[in-house]
């Protein structure tokens, strides 16, 4: 398992705010102010990442780019080349499906949006996810199988080496945009499509955003949206993940660059 995947673990909430309480235990009695604030801050944070209303409200903040109405699915085809699913990890080894890998349930919310968008415009598709860690199948490869057994439709491309939003791109365009194919329908999360609009400008496309599962839309709750539930742990999580992605990759990367 690569160093950067555990360090992630334990600096991002919500390991980073576990550790702020173990080390408040540490210190209870060399240092009681100091273990205090320690305490106050993982509980408190813990508090908040697991409140409905606080989440929904993170979410409105990342998800601003606007709903592809149904009515223009049928144009698409006027408009783009290609339909683009990006990858969303995968469920490993489930005995349900024999021990075979499958695609995240993000992953299976995007396909899904994706047959509907390919049914009504005809467009060609193209899944981008590479291995888990080095292991085959890639994530491209299992939407592929799961886009063709559970909708009969095909995925035309696959590209499988990419680890992030930004290889995701780079790579798709490496492989797609000397096919001609330099107009496409993005299809991810709601709360991901900014970053990933971003990159996919970057590496020179022209992009029609299809954003789906919004979490800013959420549900009537008890005491709105104001009672922990652990599910949003989860989400607010990757939603921080998202907003400090959003804030690094114009940094890292800047106008232009391909590397």
């Amino acid at each position: 398992m690569p160093i950067r995947y555990i360090l992630k673990q334990l600096l991002m909430p919500p390991g980073i705010l576990l550790l702020l309480i173990l080390l408040a235990w540490w210190l209870r009695r060399s240092f009681p102010r100091l273990a205090a604030a320690c305490l106050a801050t993982g509980v408190g944070g813990l508090w908040l990442m697991s409140l409905p209303a606080v989440m929904q409200w993170s979410a409105g903040l990342l998800e601003r780019e606007p709903v592809l109405a149904e009515e223009q699915w049928t144009t698409l085809a006027q408009r783009a080349d290609a339909i683009v699913i990006l990858g969303a990890g995968r469920e490993q080894n489930d005995p349900g499906w024999g021990g075979a890998d499958q695609p995240g349930l993000m992953a299976l919310e995007r396909l899904r949006y994706a047959a509907r968008l390919a049914r009504a415009s005809g467009l060609p598709m193209a899944a981008s996810g590479g291995l888990h860690y080095g292991q085959p199948p890639s994530e491209a490869a299992l939407m592929a199988d799961a886009m063709q057994r559970d909708y009969g439709l095909p995925i035309r491309w696959l590209e499988e080496e990419s680890r992030t939003t930004w290889e995701n791109a780079v790579l798709s365009a490496e492989l797609l945009q000397p096919q001609g194919v330099r107009r496409v329908v993005l299809v991810t999360q709601a709360w991901h499509m900014q970053r990933a609009r971003w990159c996919f400008e970057q590496a020179g496309f022209d992009v029609i955003t299809a954003p789906m599962g919004f979490l800013s839309a959420g549900y009537e709750r008890p005491l709105g949206g104001w009672l922990p539930e652990s599910r949003v742990i989860w989400q607010s999580s990757m939603l921080l993940n998202e907003a400090i992605g959003l804030a690094v990759y114009p940094l890292v990367y800047g106008q232009g660059e391909r590397e």
